[in-house]
Protein backbone atom coordinates (compact mmCIF):
# COMPACT_ATOMS: atom_id res chain seq x y z
CA UNK A 1 0.00 0.00 0.00
CA UNK A 2 0.75 3.42 -0.89
CA UNK A 3 2.49 5.55 2.12
CA UNK A 4 -0.29 8.09 0.72
CA UNK A 5 -3.62 7.62 2.60
CA UNK A 6 -7.01 9.68 0.94
CA UNK A 7 -9.70 10.07 2.93
CA UNK A 8 -13.05 9.67 1.59
CA UNK A 9 -15.59 12.51 2.00
CA UNK A 10 -12.46 14.74 3.23
CA UNK A 11 -11.83 18.24 1.28
CA UNK A 12 -8.53 17.87 0.58
CA UNK A 13 -7.11 17.77 -2.91
CA UNK A 14 -6.42 14.68 -4.81
CA UNK A 15 -2.97 13.59 -5.02
CA UNK A 16 -3.79 13.39 -8.91
CA UNK A 17 -4.90 17.13 -8.54
CA UNK A 18 -1.84 19.05 -10.25
CA UNK A 19 -3.23 22.39 -9.71
CA UNK A 20 -1.87 23.83 -6.55
CA UNK A 21 -4.03 26.96 -5.43
CA UNK A 22 -1.31 28.53 -3.78
CA UNK A 23 1.13 28.61 -6.79
CA UNK A 24 1.96 32.07 -8.20
CA UNK A 25 0.94 33.39 -11.39
CA UNK A 26 3.74 33.57 -13.80
CA UNK A 27 3.56 36.56 -15.90
CA UNK A 28 5.36 37.22 -19.69
CA UNK A 29 6.55 41.06 -19.46
CA UNK A 30 8.21 43.02 -22.53
CA UNK A 31 10.57 45.09 -20.82
CA UNK A 32 12.54 48.26 -22.63
CA UNK A 33 16.19 49.30 -21.51
CA UNK A 34 17.66 51.98 -22.85
CA UNK A 35 20.87 51.90 -22.77
CA UNK A 36 24.40 53.40 -23.40
CA UNK A 37 25.57 52.29 -26.53
CA UNK A 38 29.08 51.15 -25.32
CA UNK A 39 30.89 47.64 -24.91
CA UNK A 40 30.23 45.20 -22.30
CA UNK A 41 26.63 46.91 -21.62
CA UNK A 42 24.51 43.63 -23.49
CA UNK A 43 27.29 41.16 -21.73
CA UNK A 44 25.74 43.21 -18.02
CA UNK A 45 22.56 43.41 -18.62
CA UNK A 46 22.32 40.05 -20.00
CA UNK A 47 24.69 38.91 -17.02
CA UNK A 48 22.12 40.14 -14.83
CA UNK A 49 19.58 37.86 -15.86
CA UNK A 50 21.53 34.72 -16.16
CA UNK A 51 23.21 35.15 -12.69
CA UNK A 52 19.97 35.40 -11.10
CA UNK A 53 18.46 32.79 -13.02
CA UNK A 54 15.72 34.67 -15.14
CA UNK A 55 14.33 33.58 -17.41
CA UNK A 56 14.72 35.63 -21.48
CA UNK A 57 12.23 33.94 -24.18
CA UNK A 58 13.06 37.06 -26.58
CA UNK A 59 15.90 39.43 -26.42
CA UNK A 60 16.39 42.55 -29.38
CA UNK A 61 18.74 45.19 -29.59
CA UNK A 62 20.19 48.48 -31.58
CA UNK A 63 21.57 51.61 -31.56
CA UNK A 64 18.36 54.07 -31.66
CA UNK A 65 20.02 57.58 -31.37
CA UNK A 66 23.63 57.77 -32.98
CA UNK A 67 24.12 61.09 -31.65
CA UNK A 68 23.91 59.90 -28.26
CA UNK A 69 25.45 56.60 -28.31
CA UNK A 70 22.15 55.27 -27.12
CA UNK A 71 20.82 51.55 -27.07
CA UNK A 72 17.33 49.79 -26.93
CA UNK A 73 17.33 46.56 -25.68
CA UNK A 74 14.03 45.05 -25.51
CA UNK A 75 13.50 41.93 -23.61
CA UNK A 76 10.90 39.24 -23.15
CA UNK A 77 11.12 37.24 -19.69
CA UNK A 78 8.70 35.14 -17.24
CA UNK A 79 8.40 35.25 -13.69
CA UNK A 80 6.12 36.07 -11.07
CA UNK A 81 5.17 39.81 -10.43
CA UNK A 82 7.61 39.68 -7.57
CA UNK A 83 10.19 38.48 -10.18
CA UNK A 84 9.47 40.70 -12.72
CA UNK A 85 9.49 43.73 -10.64
CA UNK A 86 12.90 42.64 -9.13
CA UNK A 87 14.29 42.47 -12.83
CA UNK A 88 12.73 46.36 -13.56
CA UNK A 89 14.81 47.52 -10.07
CA UNK A 90 17.77 45.89 -11.27
CA UNK A 91 17.93 47.24 -14.18
CA UNK A 92 17.25 50.29 -13.23
CA UNK A 93 20.66 50.27 -10.98
CA UNK A 94 23.16 49.10 -13.53
CA UNK A 95 24.87 52.25 -14.48
CA UNK A 96 24.70 52.25 -18.52
CA UNK A 97 20.86 52.17 -18.04
CA UNK A 98 18.93 55.22 -18.40
CA UNK A 99 15.48 54.31 -18.47
CA UNK A 100 13.23 51.20 -18.04
CA UNK A 101 9.74 50.70 -19.19
CA UNK A 102 7.23 47.32 -18.67
CA UNK A 103 5.27 47.64 -22.03
CA UNK A 104 3.04 44.94 -20.48
CA UNK A 105 1.79 46.98 -17.89
CA UNK A 106 2.50 50.91 -19.22
CA UNK A 107 -0.73 50.74 -21.36
CA UNK A 108 -1.33 49.62 -24.36
CA UNK A 109 1.92 48.68 -27.08
CA UNK A 110 2.62 47.03 -30.28
CA UNK A 111 5.04 44.43 -30.59
CA UNK A 112 5.83 42.41 -33.70
CA UNK A 113 8.78 40.04 -34.94
CA UNK A 114 10.11 39.62 -38.03
CA UNK A 115 11.18 35.79 -39.26
CA UNK A 116 12.74 34.04 -41.82
CA UNK A 117 11.15 30.44 -42.67
CA UNK A 118 13.36 28.17 -45.63
CA UNK A 119 10.38 25.67 -46.68
CA UNK A 120 11.63 22.23 -49.19
CA UNK A 121 9.10 21.04 -51.13
CA UNK A 122 7.53 19.83 -54.33
CA UNK A 123 4.28 18.88 -55.81
CA UNK A 124 1.39 19.26 -53.36
CA UNK A 125 3.00 20.87 -50.43
CA UNK A 126 5.20 23.58 -52.67
CA UNK A 127 1.21 24.60 -53.69
CA UNK A 128 0.04 24.64 -50.26
CA UNK A 129 2.94 26.19 -48.77
CA UNK A 130 2.17 29.35 -51.34
CA UNK A 131 -1.03 29.19 -50.16
CA UNK A 132 -0.77 29.58 -46.56
CA UNK A 133 2.22 31.74 -46.83
CA UNK A 134 -0.75 34.22 -48.92
CA UNK A 135 -3.04 33.65 -45.79
CA UNK A 136 -0.83 34.50 -43.20
CA UNK A 137 1.01 37.51 -45.69
CA UNK A 138 4.14 36.15 -45.60
CA UNK A 139 6.19 36.78 -48.71
CA UNK A 140 8.37 34.58 -50.50
CA UNK A 141 11.72 36.23 -50.60
CA UNK A 142 14.05 33.71 -52.23
CA UNK A 143 12.85 30.71 -54.05
CA UNK A 144 14.44 27.43 -56.13
CA UNK A 145 12.99 24.56 -58.06
CA UNK A 146 12.96 22.78 -54.40
CA UNK A 147 12.65 25.40 -51.71
CA UNK A 148 10.99 29.11 -50.53
CA UNK A 149 12.02 30.79 -48.03
CA UNK A 150 9.46 33.02 -46.77
CA UNK A 151 9.14 36.54 -44.53
CA UNK A 152 6.82 37.17 -41.85
CA UNK A 153 6.29 39.83 -39.51
CA UNK A 154 3.41 39.76 -37.22
CA UNK A 155 2.81 38.96 -33.17
CA UNK A 156 5.02 35.71 -31.96
CA UNK A 157 1.68 34.13 -31.91
CA UNK A 158 1.30 34.08 -35.91
CA UNK A 159 4.76 33.15 -36.03
CA UNK A 160 4.54 30.28 -34.52
CA UNK A 161 1.17 29.49 -36.15
CA UNK A 162 2.81 29.91 -39.78
CA UNK A 163 5.59 27.72 -38.46
CA UNK A 164 3.31 24.70 -37.09
CA UNK A 165 1.58 24.62 -40.34
CA UNK A 166 4.85 24.71 -42.42
CA UNK A 167 6.24 21.99 -40.39
CA UNK A 168 4.37 18.75 -42.34
CA UNK A 169 5.28 21.07 -45.27
CA UNK A 170 8.78 20.60 -45.09
CA UNK A 171 10.42 23.40 -43.03
CA UNK A 172 13.84 23.16 -42.83
CA UNK A 173 14.79 26.00 -40.67
CA UNK A 174 13.82 29.06 -39.45
CA UNK A 175 15.38 32.19 -38.03
CA UNK A 176 13.43 34.38 -35.36
CA UNK A 177 14.76 38.85 -35.17
CA UNK A 178 12.79 38.56 -31.35
CA UNK A 179 9.90 41.06 -30.53
CA UNK A 180 10.60 44.83 -30.87
CA UNK A 181 7.78 46.79 -29.22
CA UNK A 182 6.63 50.41 -28.44
CA UNK A 183 4.35 52.00 -26.34
CA UNK A 184 1.34 53.46 -28.80
CA UNK A 185 -0.06 57.14 -28.58
CA UNK A 186 2.31 60.23 -28.54
CA UNK A 187 4.02 59.54 -25.50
Amino acid sequence: MSALKIEQGSSKHSAYDLRNPNAEVIETHTLAVVVDNEAGVLARVIGLFSGRGYNIESLTVAEVDHTGHRSRITVVTTGTPEVIEQIKAQLGRLVPVHKVQDLTTEGPSVERELALLKVAGTGDKRVEALRLADIFRANAVDSTLESFVFSIAGSTEKIDAFAELMRPLGLVEIARTGVAALTRGAD
